[in-house]
Protein backbone atom coordinates (compact mmCIF):
# COMPACT_ATOMS: atom_id res chain seq x y z
CA UNK A 1 0.00 0.00 0.00
CA UNK A 2 1.31 3.69 -0.49
CA UNK A 3 1.57 4.06 3.19
CA UNK A 4 4.31 1.72 3.36
CA UNK A 5 6.25 4.45 1.27
CA UNK A 6 4.78 7.89 2.20
CA UNK A 7 5.07 8.34 5.78
CA UNK A 8 8.33 6.38 6.46
CA UNK A 9 10.04 7.54 9.64
CA UNK A 10 13.76 9.40 8.40
CA UNK A 11 16.31 10.25 10.65
CA UNK A 12 17.91 12.27 8.43
CA UNK A 13 16.43 15.51 6.67
CA UNK A 14 19.75 15.92 4.77
CA UNK A 15 18.84 12.72 2.92
CA UNK A 16 15.80 14.00 1.32
CA UNK A 17 15.14 10.70 -1.75
CA UNK A 18 16.32 8.03 -2.54
CA UNK A 19 17.06 9.16 -5.50
CA UNK A 20 19.38 12.09 -4.93
CA UNK A 21 23.04 11.45 -5.15
CA UNK A 22 24.82 11.88 -1.76
CA UNK A 23 26.50 14.82 -2.52
CA UNK A 24 23.97 17.01 -3.44
CA UNK A 25 22.31 16.48 -0.16
CA UNK A 26 24.49 16.93 2.82
CA UNK A 27 24.19 20.14 4.69
CA UNK A 28 20.35 20.92 3.04
CA UNK A 29 20.26 22.57 6.68
CA UNK A 30 18.33 25.58 4.44
CA UNK A 31 18.56 29.29 5.59
CA UNK A 32 18.81 28.46 9.20
CA UNK A 33 19.05 31.20 11.88
CA UNK A 34 21.39 30.49 15.16
CA UNK A 35 19.26 28.64 17.43
CA UNK A 36 18.05 30.96 20.59
CA UNK A 37 16.01 30.42 23.34
CA UNK A 38 12.21 31.65 22.88
CA UNK A 39 11.02 34.54 24.73
CA UNK A 40 7.42 34.24 25.26
CA UNK A 41 5.81 36.12 28.55
CA UNK A 42 5.97 34.31 31.79
CA UNK A 43 2.44 34.56 31.77
CA UNK A 44 2.23 32.04 29.26
CA UNK A 45 4.66 30.16 30.41
CA UNK A 46 4.15 26.73 32.32
CA UNK A 47 6.65 23.80 34.88
CA UNK A 48 9.36 21.76 33.49
CA UNK A 49 8.00 18.88 32.11
CA UNK A 50 9.12 15.99 33.87
CA UNK A 51 11.44 12.99 32.38
CA UNK A 52 10.97 9.43 32.81
CA UNK A 53 10.79 8.08 36.10
CA UNK A 54 11.59 4.45 34.72
CA UNK A 55 13.82 3.33 31.62
CA UNK A 56 11.67 3.76 28.39
CA UNK A 57 10.86 0.88 26.17
CA UNK A 58 8.94 2.80 23.30
CA UNK A 59 7.86 1.20 19.52
CA UNK A 60 5.99 2.32 16.64
CA UNK A 61 3.18 1.05 15.41
CA UNK A 62 2.60 1.99 12.22
CA UNK A 63 -1.48 2.43 10.70
CA UNK A 64 -0.52 1.12 7.46
CA UNK A 65 1.10 -2.55 8.32
CA UNK A 66 -2.58 -3.52 8.39
CA UNK A 67 -2.43 -3.67 4.65
CA UNK A 68 0.49 -5.33 2.93
CA UNK A 69 2.62 -6.04 5.64
CA UNK A 70 -0.78 -7.50 6.94
CA UNK A 71 0.97 -6.88 10.63
CA UNK A 72 -1.85 -6.15 12.93
CA UNK A 73 -2.02 -4.96 16.91
CA UNK A 74 -2.52 -8.70 18.07
CA UNK A 75 0.99 -9.20 16.72
CA UNK A 76 2.25 -7.07 19.57
CA UNK A 77 0.29 -10.01 21.90
CA UNK A 78 1.49 -13.01 20.31
CA UNK A 79 5.10 -11.83 19.90
CA UNK A 80 5.65 -11.33 23.42
CA UNK A 81 6.24 -7.73 22.65
CA UNK A 82 3.35 -6.15 24.27
CA UNK A 83 4.70 -7.30 27.89
CA UNK A 84 8.52 -6.03 27.24
CA UNK A 85 7.41 -2.72 26.03
CA UNK A 86 6.28 0.71 28.33
CA UNK A 87 4.82 3.25 25.37
CA UNK A 88 3.46 2.79 21.71
CA UNK A 89 3.63 5.79 19.22
CA UNK A 90 0.67 5.44 17.14
CA UNK A 91 2.47 6.72 13.57
CA UNK A 92 1.13 8.48 11.93
CA UNK A 93 -1.18 11.56 12.22
CA UNK A 94 -0.94 13.98 9.50
CA UNK A 95 -0.95 18.15 9.76
CA UNK A 96 -3.20 19.70 7.65
CA UNK A 97 -4.07 23.55 6.98
CA UNK A 98 -2.02 23.98 10.88
CA UNK A 99 -4.11 21.54 12.71
CA UNK A 100 -3.72 18.13 13.64
CA UNK A 101 -5.72 16.06 11.32
CA UNK A 102 -6.90 11.94 10.46
CA UNK A 103 -4.01 10.26 8.54
CA UNK A 104 -5.74 7.51 7.30
CA UNK A 105 -9.40 6.94 8.59
CA UNK A 106 -10.27 3.63 7.14
CA UNK A 107 -6.55 2.05 8.98
CA UNK A 108 -7.26 4.06 12.00
CA UNK A 109 -11.00 3.35 13.20
CA UNK A 110 -13.08 2.16 10.12
CA UNK A 111 -11.71 -1.21 9.19
CA UNK A 112 -13.41 -4.18 10.84
CA UNK A 113 -10.78 -6.46 12.45
CA UNK A 114 -11.64 -10.28 11.88
CA UNK A 115 -11.20 -12.47 15.29
CA UNK A 116 -8.02 -14.00 13.88
CA UNK A 117 -7.03 -10.33 13.90
CA UNK A 118 -8.53 -8.99 16.81
CA UNK A 119 -6.94 -8.90 20.22
CA UNK A 120 -9.77 -9.76 21.80
CA UNK A 121 -10.38 -12.51 19.94
CA UNK A 122 -13.66 -11.12 19.07
CA UNK A 123 -14.91 -9.83 15.35
CA UNK A 124 -16.25 -6.26 14.80
CA UNK A 125 -19.70 -5.62 14.13
CA UNK A 126 -21.21 -3.48 11.85
CA UNK A 127 -23.12 -1.44 13.71
CA UNK A 128 -19.26 -1.08 16.01
CA UNK A 129 -19.01 2.28 17.17
CA UNK A 130 -15.07 2.28 16.92
CA UNK A 131 -13.52 -0.66 14.69
CA UNK A 132 -9.97 -0.32 13.36
CA UNK A 133 -6.73 0.19 15.05
CA UNK A 134 -7.72 2.32 17.92
CA UNK A 135 -10.39 -0.18 18.85
CA UNK A 136 -7.14 -2.59 18.92
CA UNK A 137 -5.55 -0.28 20.99
CA UNK A 138 -8.13 -0.25 23.24
CA UNK A 139 -8.48 -3.89 23.70
CA UNK A 140 -4.50 -3.96 24.11
CA UNK A 141 -4.14 -1.16 26.99
CA UNK A 142 -7.20 -2.98 28.52
CA UNK A 143 -5.09 -6.88 28.38
CA UNK A 144 -1.65 -4.54 29.23
CA UNK A 145 -2.69 -1.33 31.17
CA UNK A 146 1.42 -0.52 31.72
CA UNK A 147 1.08 0.51 28.53
CA UNK A 148 0.83 4.40 27.48
CA UNK A 149 -0.08 5.12 23.97
CA UNK A 150 0.73 8.61 21.98
CA UNK A 151 -0.60 9.35 18.64
CA UNK A 152 2.67 10.42 16.63
CA UNK A 153 1.92 13.44 13.75
CA UNK A 154 4.19 14.05 11.34
CA UNK A 155 6.88 11.77 9.73
CA UNK A 156 8.90 12.36 6.46
CA UNK A 157 6.08 12.36 3.67
CA UNK A 158 3.61 14.54 6.08
CA UNK A 159 5.93 17.56 8.07
CA UNK A 160 5.48 19.87 5.43
CA UNK A 161 2.05 20.58 7.24
CA UNK A 162 4.00 22.34 10.27
CA UNK A 163 5.29 25.27 8.55
CA UNK A 164 1.96 26.59 8.11
CA UNK A 165 0.81 25.13 12.06
CA UNK A 166 3.90 27.46 13.15
CA UNK A 167 1.99 30.24 12.45
CA UNK A 168 -0.37 29.94 14.74
CA UNK A 169 0.84 27.77 17.52
CA UNK A 170 -1.76 27.92 19.67
CA UNK A 171 -4.59 27.19 17.57
CA UNK A 172 -2.56 23.57 16.30
CA UNK A 173 -2.25 22.83 19.81
CA UNK A 174 -6.06 23.03 20.37
CA UNK A 175 -6.81 21.04 17.04
CA UNK A 176 -4.43 18.49 18.58
CA UNK A 177 -5.28 18.43 21.91
CA UNK A 178 -9.66 18.16 20.20
CA UNK A 179 -8.61 15.50 17.99
CA UNK A 180 -7.22 13.34 20.69
CA UNK A 181 -9.83 13.54 22.71
CA UNK A 182 -12.41 12.88 20.50
CA UNK A 183 -14.54 11.02 22.37
CA UNK A 184 -14.76 8.43 20.32
CA UNK A 185 -11.12 7.51 21.27
CA UNK A 186 -10.72 9.67 24.09
CA UNK A 187 -9.29 6.90 26.45
CA UNK A 188 -7.22 5.41 23.84
CA UNK A 189 -4.06 7.99 24.17
CA UNK A 190 -2.18 9.24 26.35
CA UNK A 191 -0.40 12.07 24.65
CA UNK A 192 1.11 13.26 21.54
CA UNK A 193 4.06 12.78 19.41
CA UNK A 194 5.35 15.62 17.28
CA UNK A 195 7.38 14.01 14.08
CA UNK A 196 8.50 17.17 12.73
CA UNK A 197 11.24 16.83 10.07
CA UNK A 198 12.62 19.32 10.47
CA UNK A 199 11.91 22.76 12.06
CA UNK A 200 14.17 25.25 10.27
CA UNK A 201 15.77 23.21 8.34
CA UNK A 202 15.22 20.67 4.99
CA UNK A 203 13.40 17.29 5.11
CA UNK A 204 11.09 16.31 2.02
CA UNK A 205 10.29 20.38 2.04
CA UNK A 206 12.04 22.72 3.73
CA UNK A 207 11.00 24.90 6.82
CA UNK A 208 11.76 28.94 7.34
CA UNK A 209 9.44 29.60 10.61
CA UNK A 210 12.86 30.32 12.22
CA UNK A 211 15.03 28.81 15.12
CA UNK A 212 12.72 30.01 17.93
CA UNK A 213 9.19 28.29 16.33
CA UNK A 214 9.99 24.82 16.94
CA UNK A 215 10.28 25.84 21.14
CA UNK A 216 7.13 27.73 21.03
CA UNK A 217 4.91 25.08 19.40
CA UNK A 218 6.34 22.61 22.09
CA UNK A 219 5.40 25.85 24.64
CA UNK A 220 1.48 26.35 23.11
CA UNK A 221 1.15 22.38 23.02
CA UNK A 222 2.21 21.77 26.96
CA UNK A 223 -0.15 24.52 27.47
CA UNK A 224 -2.85 23.06 26.21
CA UNK A 225 -2.25 19.38 27.27
CA UNK A 226 -1.41 20.69 30.32
CA UNK A 227 0.49 17.50 32.90
CA UNK A 228 -1.92 15.13 32.72
CA UNK A 229 -0.58 14.11 29.52
CA UNK A 230 2.86 13.16 27.71
CA UNK A 231 3.94 15.35 25.44
CA UNK A 232 7.37 14.20 23.30
CA UNK A 233 9.08 14.17 20.11
CA UNK A 234 11.31 12.91 17.29
CA UNK A 235 14.17 14.92 16.27
CA UNK A 236 17.11 14.62 14.22
CA UNK A 237 20.79 13.08 14.82
CA UNK A 238 22.24 15.25 12.21
CA UNK A 239 25.32 16.41 14.99
CA UNK A 240 27.72 17.66 12.12
CA UNK A 241 29.09 20.94 12.55
CA UNK A 242 26.15 23.66 10.91
CA UNK A 243 23.88 20.24 10.84
CA UNK A 244 20.23 20.12 11.66
CA UNK A 245 20.78 20.19 15.68
CA UNK A 246 21.68 23.64 15.48
CA UNK A 247 19.07 24.92 12.94
CA UNK A 248 16.22 24.80 15.83
CA UNK A 249 16.19 25.60 19.64
CA UNK A 250 15.63 22.01 20.62
CA UNK A 251 17.41 22.52 24.77
CA UNK A 252 14.58 25.12 24.87
CA UNK A 253 11.79 23.06 23.24
CA UNK A 254 12.70 20.53 25.83
CA UNK A 255 11.47 22.01 28.69
CA UNK A 256 7.92 21.51 28.08
CA UNK A 257 8.94 17.76 26.85
CA UNK A 258 8.80 14.89 28.51
CA UNK A 259 11.62 13.54 26.37
CA UNK A 260 13.32 13.24 22.76
CA UNK A 261 13.30 10.28 20.73
CA UNK A 262 16.70 10.73 18.99
CA UNK A 263 16.47 9.20 15.20
CA UNK A 264 19.64 7.46 15.69
CA UNK A 265 19.58 5.78 12.18
CA UNK A 266 19.74 5.95 8.80
CA UNK A 267 22.63 8.61 8.47
CA UNK A 268 24.13 6.03 5.62
CA UNK A 269 22.17 4.26 2.71
CA UNK A 270 21.97 3.49 -1.13
CA UNK A 271 20.81 7.32 -1.72
CA UNK A 272 24.40 7.07 -2.33
CA UNK A 273 24.31 4.53 -5.03
CA UNK A 274 27.98 4.39 -5.80
CA UNK A 275 29.08 4.03 -1.79
CA UNK A 276 30.91 3.82 0.06
CA UNK A 277 28.72 1.75 1.78
CA UNK A 278 28.50 2.55 5.30
CA UNK A 279 26.40 1.66 8.22
CA UNK A 280 23.19 3.37 8.64
CA UNK A 281 23.17 3.32 12.44
CA UNK A 282 26.60 3.33 13.79
CA UNK A 283 27.02 3.99 17.72
CA UNK A 284 30.15 5.72 17.76
CA UNK A 285 32.64 7.04 15.04
CA UNK A 286 34.88 4.72 13.35
CA UNK A 287 38.21 5.25 11.20
CA UNK A 288 37.04 5.76 7.40
CA UNK A 289 33.03 6.73 8.71
CA UNK A 290 31.97 9.48 5.35
CA UNK A 291 30.51 11.89 7.16
CA UNK A 292 31.80 13.09 11.00
CA UNK A 293 28.96 13.59 13.50
CA UNK A 294 26.60 10.82 12.31
CA UNK A 295 26.80 8.09 14.75
CA UNK A 296 24.78 8.14 17.96
CA UNK A 297 26.99 8.84 20.45
CA UNK A 298 27.68 12.50 18.70
CA UNK A 299 24.16 12.96 18.43
CA UNK A 300 23.71 12.85 22.21
CA UNK A 301 26.40 14.02 23.05
CA UNK A 302 25.35 17.70 21.32
CA UNK A 303 22.05 17.72 23.01
CA UNK A 304 23.59 17.18 26.09
CA UNK A 305 26.11 20.11 25.28
CA UNK A 306 23.09 22.33 24.97
CA UNK A 307 21.49 21.42 27.79
CA UNK A 308 18.77 18.85 26.86
CA UNK A 309 18.96 16.71 30.32
CA UNK A 310 19.77 13.08 29.40
CA UNK A 311 16.59 11.60 31.11
CA UNK A 312 15.40 13.42 28.34
CA UNK A 313 16.37 11.63 25.73
CA UNK A 314 15.93 8.03 24.25
CA UNK A 315 18.17 6.21 22.02
CA UNK A 316 16.40 4.82 18.39
CA UNK A 317 16.94 1.76 16.70
CA UNK A 318 16.14 0.79 13.97
CA UNK A 319 14.62 -2.61 13.10
CA UNK A 320 15.48 -3.06 9.44
CA UNK A 321 18.68 -2.80 7.42
CA UNK A 322 20.02 -1.08 4.86
CA UNK A 323 22.38 -1.97 1.78
CA UNK A 324 23.69 -1.75 -1.69
CA UNK A 325 24.23 -4.30 -4.65
CA UNK A 326 27.16 -4.47 -6.37
CA UNK A 327 29.60 -4.75 -3.81
CA UNK A 328 33.03 -6.72 -3.75
CA UNK A 329 34.55 -5.32 -0.33
CA UNK A 330 33.07 -7.39 2.88
CA UNK A 331 34.25 -4.77 5.06
CA UNK A 332 32.57 -1.19 5.07
CA UNK A 333 33.86 1.34 2.61
CA UNK A 334 33.32 -0.52 -0.31
CA UNK A 335 32.02 1.18 -3.89
CA UNK A 336 28.75 -0.23 -5.03
CA UNK A 337 26.18 0.16 -8.16
CA UNK A 338 23.06 0.68 -6.71
CA UNK A 339 20.59 -0.08 -3.74
CA UNK A 340 20.11 -3.84 -3.45
CA UNK A 341 16.73 -4.73 -3.76
CA UNK A 342 13.95 -4.96 -0.75
CA UNK A 343 10.68 -6.03 -0.28
CA UNK A 344 9.10 -2.67 0.40
CA UNK A 345 11.71 -0.48 -1.16
CA UNK A 346 14.74 -1.07 -2.62
CA UNK A 347 18.12 -0.50 -0.14
CA UNK A 348 15.85 -1.47 2.75
CA UNK A 349 14.54 -4.65 4.46
CA UNK A 350 13.16 -5.92 7.60
CA UNK A 351 15.50 -7.12 10.56
CA UNK A 352 13.51 -10.58 10.27
CA UNK A 353 14.25 -10.70 6.63
CA UNK A 354 17.79 -9.86 6.57
CA UNK A 355 18.91 -12.39 9.60
CA UNK A 356 18.46 -15.05 7.53
CA UNK A 357 19.10 -14.07 3.83
CA UNK A 358 22.34 -12.19 4.96
CA UNK A 359 23.05 -13.28 8.10
CA UNK A 360 25.64 -10.44 9.74
CA UNK A 361 29.62 -10.85 8.78
CA UNK A 362 30.94 -8.64 11.32
CA UNK A 363 30.76 -5.19 13.17
CA UNK A 364 32.07 -1.75 13.17
CA UNK A 365 30.92 1.65 15.43
CA UNK A 366 29.01 -0.68 17.15
CA UNK A 367 26.40 -2.14 15.07
CA UNK A 368 26.29 -5.02 12.45
CA UNK A 369 26.77 -5.57 8.69
CA UNK A 370 26.91 -8.04 6.54
CA UNK A 371 28.52 -9.31 3.18
CA UNK A 372 26.45 -11.84 1.28
CA UNK A 373 27.42 -12.23 -2.27
CA UNK A 374 27.20 -8.87 -4.16
CA UNK A 375 25.24 -7.15 -1.16
CA UNK A 376 26.05 -5.35 1.49
CA UNK A 377 23.54 -4.75 4.26
CA UNK A 378 24.09 -3.23 7.71
CA UNK A 379 21.53 -3.00 10.79
CA UNK A 380 21.14 -4.09 14.25
CA UNK A 381 21.14 -7.58 15.89
CA UNK A 382 20.61 -8.66 19.29
CA UNK A 383 24.01 -8.62 20.32
CA UNK A 384 24.56 -5.10 18.84
CA UNK A 385 21.64 -3.71 20.80
CA UNK A 386 22.19 -5.06 24.18
CA UNK A 387 25.52 -3.17 23.50
CA UNK A 388 23.39 -0.10 22.55
CA UNK A 389 21.47 -0.20 26.02
CA UNK A 390 24.62 -0.59 27.65
CA UNK A 391 25.91 2.62 26.60
CA UNK A 392 22.87 3.89 26.79
CA UNK A 393 22.59 3.21 30.78
CA UNK A 394 25.87 4.44 31.59
CA UNK A 395 25.00 7.83 29.22
CA UNK A 396 22.31 8.18 31.42
CA UNK A 397 19.26 8.07 28.90
CA UNK A 398 16.18 8.07 29.84
CA UNK A 399 15.55 4.40 27.41
CA UNK A 400 15.51 4.17 24.17
CA UNK A 401 12.71 3.25 21.12
CA UNK A 402 12.72 1.67 17.54
CA UNK A 403 11.21 1.98 14.26
CA UNK A 404 8.64 -0.23 14.16
CA UNK A 405 7.31 -3.01 15.62
CA UNK A 406 6.92 -5.42 11.83
CA UNK A 407 10.49 -5.57 11.38
CA UNK A 408 11.29 -7.47 14.00
CA UNK A 409 11.15 -11.24 14.10
CA UNK A 410 7.40 -13.15 15.03
CA UNK A 411 8.91 -13.78 18.42
CA UNK A 412 9.73 -9.89 19.21
CA UNK A 413 13.68 -10.70 19.88
CA UNK A 414 14.74 -7.44 19.07
CA UNK A 415 12.08 -6.53 21.46
CA UNK A 416 13.41 -8.95 23.61
CA UNK A 417 17.16 -7.53 23.63
CA UNK A 418 15.66 -3.96 24.57
CA UNK A 419 13.57 -4.77 27.20
CA UNK A 420 16.77 -7.30 28.56
CA UNK A 421 19.45 -4.25 28.09
CA UNK A 422 17.33 -1.94 30.09
CA UNK A 423 17.35 -3.88 33.00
Amino acid sequence: MRFGLRVRHRAMAGFATLLLPLAALVGLAGPAQPATPSSAPDAVDIATAPPPVQKVKLGYFIEWGVYGRNYHVKNLVTSGSAAKVTHINYAFGNVVDGKCAIGDSWADYEMPITADNSVSGKADTADQPLKGNFNQLRQLKAKYPHIKILWSFGGWSWSGGFTEAAKDPAAFARSCHDLVEDPRWADVFDGIDIDWEYPNACGLTCDTSDATAYADMMRALRTEFGSKYLVTAAVTADASPGGKIEAADYAGAARYLNWYNVMTYDFFGAWAANGPTAPHSALIPYNGIPQKGFTSAEAIAKYKSLGVPAKKLLLGIGFYGRGWTGVTQPAPGGTATGAAPGTYEAGFEDYKVLKTSCPATGTVGGTAYAHCGSEWWSYDTPATILGKMSWAKKQGLGGAFFWEFSGDTSNGELVKAINNGLR
